[in-house]
């Protein structure tokens, strides 16, 4: 690409940067104003909580590795090849969205990760290309989705099966709204009647096996560098755009 589009994207990105950089600190600021609530304690509205997964007899089979769990994300990518420039291209996601239970040393509450920001760690991962087919069970995944793992006279494409996981006893940091639990027929206000979940308006909803001081330190990283380092390209960037066109 010429200077000037490079210019010109560099500009843009600059800009997504810095602006991105208000959303990080805006959580930033949440979490350092509201406490880690026990789950036996937890009060209705914006919450905080530590827990560790529990899974019951209902738990989740993950698509690619069958792993029992309670929360999946996964993807499936093709390496593609367009001229001179190859890349990996996603052509199926699948989230699941079923709510499960975290318990701390005080009792367990309903997790509903529906409209959450969900930052889950890669646990599987599979490639198949020339000569190495996929196991059964993704095979089985891609019949089930009409989809196929052979190209051209049957040769195999070069795929990426990966997977991300909450399973049993996995410590997770939820910041969300404590509601009501839609599953429970009870006038009473407890851990037993709450439902964890996205609530109305500006209220941040996130789900994370980072701890807190994790993601406190990842916070303040984009919120520094999204306004220092975006705003620097920005502007960067719009002077060589304005020395390109002659404004200078």
């Amino acid at each position: 690409m010429s200077d000037i589009v490079w210019a010109v994207v560099g500009f843009f990105a600059g800009l997504y940067f810095f602006f991105r950089a208000f959303g990080a600190r805006k959580k930033l600021q949440l979490i350092e104003s509201i406490p880690t609530s026990k789950i036996r304690s937890i009060a209705m509205g914006q919450a905080e909580i530590v827990g560790e997964v529990l899974i019951g007899k209902k738990s989740l089979i993950a698509p690619f590795s069958g792993t029992k769990c309670a929360y999946y994300r996964c993807t499936i990518e093709e390496y593609r090849r367009q001229g001179k420039h190859s890349r990996w291209v996603e052509i199926k996601s699948a989230v699941s969205e079923n709510p499960f239970y975290l318990e701390d040393d005080t009792g367990k509450v309903l997790v509903d990760p529906k409209g959450a920001e969900i930052d889950v760690p890669q646990t599987f991962e599979f490639n198949s290309s020339w000569g190495k087919d996929p196991d059964k069970r993704i095979v089985a995944y891609l019949n089930d989705n009409g989809m196929d793992f052979e190209g051209f006279l049957g040769a195999n494409k070069t795929m990426r099966y990966r997977e991300h996981l909450l399973i049993d006893k996995q410590q997770v940091y939820v910041m969300g709204y404590a509601g009501k639990n839609p599953h429970v027929k009870s006038s009473a206000i407890n851990a037993d009647t709450i439902m964890i979940q996205n609530g109305d308006g500006d209220n941040v909803y996130m789900i994370s096996t980072k701890s807190e001081k994790e993601l406190l330190a990842w916070l303040r990283y984009m919120v520094f560098g999204g306004w220092i380092g975006g705003g620097a390209l920005a502007i960067i960037c719009l002077f060589l755009i304005f020395a390109f066109f002659g404004i200078l």
